[in-house]
């Protein structure tokens, strides 16, 4: 239970400033919205000094992720890619279908698909993922010292320096973008703590857990490796899916819809198109993310507060994937 309101929590943050919403997040691919950008580049500043320091007062772990070279690199480009095809996240897509978005649940499904053929293909393509460095951090390179937490929170500002540099280009006069970074931040150190589930937010893993159970691929060692997270995340994309329903009841937006106002500017009207390239996108999205053994909220910002050379590595391909699929995908009709 404590996992599901976790990840309601997680959703009504996203949901706050609309940071679920596929215009808000496909407008980061074309460089039209900044808010995600935002949001994600002042979590990750301030969880940097606020998990760091908690972790040295002993009250959480690190959980880096390796620093497996081309699943990081080529997972992230194809990840970015699926993004912004998408327009949503493995978490953002319980949200956007809670609120009603059909588009989000033709991305789910068709990341459950992603998610098990990542399974079936995992042992033939195991030598393009490698080598594995390790797990790297700016904790492992410098120790626990004081000089490591000067850095890290030196590093925490400049995240949060350019969160305000990007709203400044942006001229936004809506702050909820930072509220929702605080939010993510908070939310994250206490999902971190031991006292609670001595682990970080993810949510890619759900999608192979869920679909190697339902189609019964399950004798294998991946599946063996994802089954512990996997059903952790499905509990907490559960929360967030309630997040997205009660949200849109609450505030009376609940609406089912599958074309969204940026893509009928850029794509056009047709139904069928969007509901193929959803399905698409979702398929892409999770591949990619199951290469690099995370997503969004598993590497970019869990891993990122963690000051961890896989997440932030991670981090710069997605963002590359994303601004060159959006520059080349959406044109106007």
């Amino acid at each position: 239970m404590l996992i599901i309101i976790f990840g309601f929590l997680f959703g009504a943050v996203l949901q706050y400033a609309r940071l679920n919403k596929f215009d808000v997040i496909s407008g980061m691919a074309t460089l039209d919205d900044y808010a995600v950008a935002k949001a994600i580049a002042f979590a990750i500043g301030l969880g940097a000094i606020l998990i760091n320091i908690e972790i040295g007062l002993g009250l959480a772990a690190y959980h880096v992720k390796p620093m497996v070279l081309g699943g990081i690199m080529i997972g992230g480009i194809i990840f970015g890619i699926g993004m912004a095809i998408l327009g949503y996240c493995p978490g953002t897509l319980a949200i956007s279908l809670g609120e009603g978005a059909m588009d989000a649940l033709l991305g789910v499904v068709g990341g459950l698909l992603g998610g098990l053929v990542y399974t079936l293909v995992l042992p033939f393509i195991k030598p393009i993922l490698g080598p594995n460095l390790g797990k790297i951090s700016l904790n492992s390179l410098m120790g626990a010292g004081i000089a490591f937490y000067i850095v890290a929170i030196i590093v925490g500002l400049i995240f949060m320096a350019i969160a305000f540099w990007l709203n400044a280009i942006e001229k936004a006069r809506n702050n909820k973008w930072l509220y929702s970074g605080i939010g993510l931040a908070i939310l994250e150190v206490i999902i971190f703590s031991k006292a609670t589930t001595n682990r970080p937010i993810g949510a890619s893993t759900m999608y192979p857990y869920l679909a190697d159970l339902l189609s019964s691929v399950t004798h294998n060692a991946y599946f063996a490796k994802i089954q512990i997270p996997g059903y952790w995340e499905f509990k907490f994309l559960i929360g967030s899916f309630l997040a997205g329903f009660v949200g849109s009841l609450v505030r009376r937006d609940f609406k089912v819809v599958l074309i969204h106002e940026r893509w009928k500017q850029n794509k056009g009207t047709s139904s069928i198109q969007r509901v193929i390239w959803s399905f698409i996108g979702g398929f892409i999205l999770i591949f990619g993310a199951r290469m690099a053994g995370g997503c969004t909220s598993g590497h970019v910002l869990s891993g990122g507060m963690q000051l961890a050379i896989s997440s932030l590595v991670f981090g710069v391909f997605v963002f590359a994937g994303l601004l060159v699929t959006g520059k080349l995908f959406y044109k106007k009709p």
